[in-house]
């Protein structure tokens, strides 16, 4: 639920901004009442378009049965924590510009293509950010079932409605709250989501080599926990369930499990060091 939550939350609010400011620069153009009907007909295309995508996904993984359906879930769970990684990197690039490049591509698809040009705009915008949803939820409740997919559920619809109570309060007020501080603190959970999602895929991973006929220091790697912390901190209950869910803790974790987790942190803490020190713009 905390996953689906924050998920639908961040990425709603990202979508909220972008039509936010689509709607100021409309309300400033003439013609301005036929050019938002193009604006809320290109919303409406890209929700469907996330849409489609969400139906396929659906069905390819009920297609599939056994092994392959476990290595499609784990694709879609390290393809969902490389696009967040990959997400956190263009905000990174293009936050601090968001408002001023919608606008430019807004000016440019307006002359060159008319209100259709805005409607393309509105699409691409809004499907982009709608799509990202639906593989982060995909690779975070694949595993999911009967009463635990329905607080899944349940988080998802939280989740559009703090994204609107979000998007009211930055607006009405920046004295609890900036912007740039809400991307900053939201992208550090992304970050943390990323590493929860990469475990969940190794694991996923590792349980189909464990099924293989691959040398014993394979399973050894792969299947054996290096320690067990569960009497202290479980991760399937309470304050470890939450790290679970949001870092990849694991009370017993493997060999391969715990190279991946510690393989995640010094990639993107490298990143992070080198933006800090002005080497590189973005990660993307």
């Amino acid at each position: 639920m905390n996953q689906s939550m924050f998920i639908v939350w961040r990425e709603s609010v990202e979508a909220l901004l972008v039509i936010g400011i689509l709607q100021a620069w409309v309300s400033q153009q003439n013609q301005g009442n036929c050019l938002a009907r193009y604006l809320w007909a290109g919303v409406v295309l890209g929700l469907m378009l996330s849409g489609l995508l969400a139906v396929l996904i659906l069905f390819a993984g009920e297609a599939m049965s056994g092994s392959a359906s476990e290595w499609f879930q784990a694709a879609l769970a390290l393809v969902a924590s490389l696009l967040i990684v990959q997400m956190v990197g263009w905000m990174h690039r293009h936050g601090r510009t968001l408002k001023h490049d919608l606008r430019q591509h807004a000016d440019s698809h307006l002359s060159q293509q008319g209100g259709l040009g805005l409607l393309l705009l509105a699409m691409l915008a809004i499907s982009r950010e709608g799509s990202e949803t639906v593989v982060f939820l995909y690779g975070a409740g694949a595993q999911l079932r009967g009463p635990q997919l329905g607080l899944f559920a349940v988080g998802g619809v939280s989740g559009l409605v703090l994204a609107a109570l979000t998007v009211a309060l930055l607006h009405s007020s920046r004295r609890f709250i900036s912007w740039q501080r809400f991307f900053a603190i939201s992208e550090a959970l992304l970050l943390l989501l990323g590493a929860a999602l990469l475990v969940s895929g190794t694991e996923r991973i590792g349980g189909q080599l464990l099924a293989l006929d691959l040398p014993e220091i394979v399973y050894s790697g792969v299947g054996e926990a290096l320690w067990d912390s569960s009497a202290w901190l479980s991760d399937s209950r309470g304050l470890g369930g939450l790290l679970a869910g949001f870092t990849g803790y694991r009370a017993t974790p493997s060999g391969m499990t715990l190279l991946v987790w510690v393989g995640y942190w010094l990639a993107v803490g490298g990143w992070l060091r080198q933006r800090a020190m002005g080497k590189v713009p973005c990660a993307a």
